[in-house]
């Protein structure tokens, strides 16, 4: 057996814990923080799945290199332009490993990130019934070791998303692990011609079913770059107005939601609303398509939905002029 074929089957046996899953637009140059994070990692029970989202740079070439070079193994895997949601949908459909680890482009890892992982899933993994357990959500820092939002106030507590991140006000991103079977089960809505979608919509909607181990040990380090989708986000929402009322939706459907966080959403909804209708006038959409659009997004007009329309209608015409050009 040649050199060549004993590493391939090496990373096959490997490779059947956790699937890095990175989504990747136009970011040939930061990808090769993250390649060499994992070229550094303790332990090699993974792969690394590229999903080239339509770049237009050197992507491709760079990581055909890599994938002759790495001690592990990557896939490549090249659509068409949609936005990171549905890059994620597609490299989800491709995950055979039991866990699933969204790693962006322009992040890297801690070297003991894939042992942190499996260390715990071997200790959670067999907890059935009520404790259903749909991942591992670990900490975040930047590159000088501050811990984004803070660490959890108890460490390895199991709660849902819904009580343990929204109603406690913590908002900052982490570093969710979670098992590809349920993750599947939760694909992140496509509304035509939007090319944003918020992850936490679908983290509120699994979170019904399904809680998560949260871990204060960092294992993901984060810079947040000009050009990067934080940096640019609010540009990007309201040119994907339908699925940030979606997102709205999810949270006001909710009866769990604490009453702040529910005016925030209801805001937002009504905001976003406005986009929404100028976007169908410009679409050219037949009334079938926009009714079948809007009910998607459906919520209940209660009292909060007409107390929010005056200061949504502020805030639509400030957005407007800002981000709308």
């Amino acid at each position: 057996m040649s050199q060549t074929d004993v590493k391939n089957a090496v990373s096959d046996y490997n490779s059947n814990l956790v699937t890095i899953l990175t989504p990747a637009y136009n970011r040939c140059a930061e990808l090769e923080n993250l390649y060499r994070s994992l070229c550094g990692q303790t332990q090699q029970c993974f792969d690394w799945l590229i999903v080239d989202d339509g770049s237009r740079d050197q992507t491709r070439e760079t990581v055909q290199a890599w994938i002759q070079e790495a001690p592990f193994s990557i896939r490549y895997l090249y659509k068409e332009n949609g936005g990171k949601h549905t890059a994620l949908n597609f490299g989800i459909s491709k995950i055979i490993a039991p866990l699933t680890f969204i790693v962006d482009s322009d992040d890297t890892l801690s070297k003991d990130a894939v042992e942190t992982i499996r260390a715990y899933y071997e200790k959670y993994q067999p907890l059935p019934g009520p404790q259903s357990i749909g991942g591992l959500c670990f900490l975040r820092a930047d590159s000088h070791g501050v811990v984004n939002a803070g660490e959890f106030p108890e460490n390895e507590t199991v709660a849902d998303y819904c009580v343990s991140r929204i109603n406690a006000g913590i908002e900052g991103d982490r570093a969710e692990v979670f098992l590809t079977d349920v993750l599947r089960k939760y694909p992140f809505p496509v509304f035509e011609g939007e090319k944003y979608m918020p992850e936490d919509a679908v983290w509120m909607r699994m979170s019904s079913d399904y809680k998560l181990v949260n871990i204060n040990h960092v294992i993901y380090v984060c810079d947040y770059l000009e050009g990067g989708l934080t940096k640019t986000g609010r540009k990007m929402k309201v040119y994907s107005p339908y699925s940030m009322m979606y997102r709205s939706s999810v949270y006001l459907n909710d009866p769990r939601v604490n009453t702040k966080t529910r005016c925030k959403m209801m805001l937002l909804y009504r905001i976003y609303s406005h986009f929404a209708k100028e976007k169908d006038r410009k679409s050219g959409s037949s009334e079938e398509e926009i009714l079948k659009r809007r009910g998607r997004v459906g919520i209940r007009k209660t009292a909060l939905y007409l107390v929010m329309g005056l200061p949504a209608l502020i805030l639509y015409r400030r957005w407007k002029k800002l981000y709308q050009k």
